[in-house]
C-alpha cells in the first residue's frame, strides 16, 4: 500500500507527542539501569562483567531483533505493535521484582523488556518518518528526547523508590507506569493510503484475498479467476461424463434422497479442500518470493559503500559509547568520589544532556547547508576523545563535565535515522534501519560486559575506557574515509525499488 504525501504537521504533531511519551516510559528504566546495577551488585554478589549483562541485554536485545521488529511494524502497523509491546515492557519490569538470581533478570529484564523497547522504538521512528518529510529531523529529534528525559527523571525516581520501597517495590511501580504506553499507542493513527478505492470484487475474486498477506497487481487477480474457472470447467466435464456413462447409477441415487444429499456434501467438501489447497500453495509461493526479494535487497544495500561503513561505525560506536551510561555511577564510586559530592547523579547529567543533544542535532540536520553524514562523523570523533579522557578524571566535577559531553554527543541517535533515510531512501528505511539496529544491538550487548571484564581483570576502568574510545574513533574514521569522495554518494548509489516489492509498506489500517 502506497502512502499519501507526508502531511508535515497536523496529526503528525500528535504522533510526535505520543511517540515522545512512549520512549519516555519504555526507555526510562533501561537507560537508568546504572542505579539498579549497583543494587544488583550488592544483592546477588556477582562480578561486574556478569551483572552488566542485564543492562546490556535490555538495550541490545531490542536492537538485535530490529529486522524482526521492522517486519512486525511493516506488517501490522505502528498502533497494534505499540499496544502489544507496552504489555511486554510493563510485564517484564514487574516480573523482575520477583527475580531470585541474576540469571532470572537476564530473561525478565534483559530479554522481555529489551524486546519490547525494540518494538516500540521501531514503531515510533517509522510512523514519525511517514508523517514528516521537510521537518523530519526536528520531529525525530523531539521524539528521541523522550528516552533522554526518561533517563534524567528515572535515575532520580528509581533511587528515591529504592530508598522508600526497596528494589522490588521500585520495579513494580516502574512497571505500572509503563502501562501508560497503551494509551499512547491508541493515538497512533496510521497514515491513510493515497490509492483510489478499487471497485467491489466478485465472490471469486475476493476469495483469495482472505488468504493473502500482501497486495498484488490486477494480473494476479485475473490469474486466480482463470485458474478457478478452469477448475469449475473440469468439474462440469466430470459431471457430463458421469451423466452419459452412469445414467443407471444416477437413477438409483434419485430414488434415495439421503444418498443424493450425502453425495452433494462430499462434492462440496472436495471443492472447498481444493480451493484451500490452491490458496495455501499461492501463499507459500508469495512468501518464498518475498524472502528472495528481501535477501536480494539486503545484498543491494551492502553494495552501497556508505551503508556498509555506517553499519561498522554504529557497531563500534555502541561497543564503546554505551558503557558510560550504565557504569558511570560505579566509575565514580571506584574513583573514591564521596556520596556528599554527588550533587546530581552522573546518569541524570548524561540523560538531560542527551536530550539537549538530540534536539539541537535534530534541528541542525534540517539545515540544507549541513551534511548530516559529516555531522554524525564529527560526533563520533569527539566522543572517542572524551572516552579516552575518563581515566584522567578523578573528581566529581571532571566526571560531571565529561558526562555532559558524552551525553550531548550520544544525542546523535536523533540524526541516525535521518542519515539512514538519506543513504537508502524512505522506501527502504525499515529494511536498512532494521539491519543497522541489529549491529547496534550487538554492540550494546557486548560493550558493558567487556568494560566490566576489563575491570575484573585489572581492578581499574582505565584500560576499559581507552579501549572504548579507540572503538568509537575507529568507526568515525572509517565512515569519514568512505564518505569523503563524494558528498552526495549516499543519495545516488541505490536504485529505486521495483514496484512489485511490498515488504516494507504497512499493510494494516488498524
Amino acid at each position: 500500500m502506497e502512502f499519501k504525501k507526508s502531511p508535515d504537521g497536523g496529526w503528525g504533531w500528535v504522533i510526535v507527542l505520543v511517540s515522545f511519551f512512549t520512549q519516555f516510559l519504555c526507555y526510562g528504566s533501561p537507560l537508568a539501569v546504572g542505579v539498579l546495577y549497583i543494587e544488583w551488585l550488592d544483592s546477588f554478589g556477582e562480578g561486574k562483567g556478569r551483572t552488566a549483562w542485564v543492562g546490556s541485554l535490555a538495550s541490545g536485545v531490542g536492537l538485535l531483533a530490529s529486522p524482526v521488529c521492522s517486519l512486525c511494524v511493516s506488517s501490522f502497523g505502528a498502533r497494534p505493535v505499540t499496544i502489544f509491546s507496552g504489555f511486554m515492557v510493563a510485564g517484564g519490569l514487574m516480573l523482575s521484582s520477583f527475580a531470585p538470581n541474576i540469571y532470572f533478570l537476564f530473561f525478565s529484564y534483559g530479554i522481555v523488556v529489551g524486546l519490547g523497547c525494540g518494538l516500540l522504538y521501531t514503531a515510533t521512528v517509522t510512523i514519525t518518518c511517514q508523517y514528516f518529510d521537510s521537518h523530519r529531523g526536528l520531529a525525530l529529534g523531539l521524539i528521541s528526547t523522550g528516552s533522554s528525559v526518561g533517563l534524567f527523571i528515572y535515575a532520580a525516581l528509581q533511587r528515591l523508590l529504592i530508598e522508600f520501597y526497596g528494589l522490588d517495590g521500585c520495579l513494580l511501580i516502574v512497571g505500572a507506569l509503563a502501562l501508560n504506553i497503551l494509551a499512547c499507542g491508541s493515538l497512533m493513527r496510521p497514515l491513510e493510503s493515497s490509492d483510489c478505492p478499487l471497485p467491489e470484487k466478485t465472490a471469486l475474486e475476493s476469495g483469495p484475498a482472505r488468504y493473502s498477506i500482501y497486495s498484488e497487481k490486477e494480473k494476479d487477480l485475473e490469474e486466480n479467476t482463470n485458474i478457478l474457472g478452469k477448475s469449475y470447467g473440469a468439474e462440469e466435464t466430470c459431471k457430463s461424463t458421469l451423466a452419459s456413462g452412469g445414467r443407471k447409477q444416477e437413477s438409483l441415487l434419485l430414488k434415495n434422497p439421503a444418498t443424493v444429499a450425502h453425495a452433494k456434501e462430499a462434492e462440496t467438501y472436495k471443492k472447498k479442500v481444493a480451493e484451500q489447497t490452491y490458496f495455501c500453495k499461492q501463499l507459500a509461493k508469495r512468501k518464498w518470493q518475498l524472502y528472495k526479494d528481501y535477501c536480494g535487497e539486503t545484498v543491494a544495500l551492502f553494495k552501497n559503500k556508505v551503508f556498509s561503513a555506517l553499519f561498522i561505525a554504529i557497531f563500534l560506536f555502541d561497543i564503546g559509547g554505551f558503557p558510560p551510561s550504565l557504569l558511570m555511577e560505579d566509575v565514580a564510586r571506584s574513583s573514591n568520589v564521596k556520596e556528599e559530592e554527588l550533587i546530581m547523579p552522573l546518569i541524570s547529567i548524561i540523560g538531560i544532556m542527551t536530550a539537549v543533544g538530540k534536539l539541537l542535532l535534530g534541528i541542525l540536520a534540517d539545515f540544507k547547508w549541513i551534511n548530516t553524514l559529516y555531522l554524525y562523523v564529527a560526533t563520533l570523533v569527539i566522543m572517542g576523545l572524551a572516552l579516552c579522557a575518563i581515566p584522567f578524571a578523578k573528581s566529581y566535577v571532571t566526571l560531571a563535565i565529561l558526562s555532559g559531553i558524552l551525553g550531548f554527543l550520544t544525542g546523535n541517535w536523533s540524526i541516525f535515522p535521518y542519515v539512514t533515510t538519506k543513504t537508502v531512501g524512505i522506501e527502504k528505511l525499515a529494511h536498512a534501519y532494521g539491519i543497522l539496529m541489529f549491529f547496534a544491538g550487538l554492540g550494546n550487548s557486548l560493550g558493558p560486559p567487556i568494560v566490566g571484564w576489563f575491570y575484573d581483570w585489572t581492578q581499574t576502568y582505565d584500560t576499559a575506557f581507552y579501549f572504548s574510545g579507540f572503538c568509537v574513533l575507529l568507526g568515525g574514521f572509517i565512515l569519514l574515509l568512505t564518505a569523503l569522495p563524494s558528498c552526495n554518494t549516499c543519495n545516488k548509489l541505490l536504485p529505486k525499488p521495483a514496484p512489485s516489492t511490498f515488504l516494507y509498506k504497512v499493510t494494516s489500517n488498524v
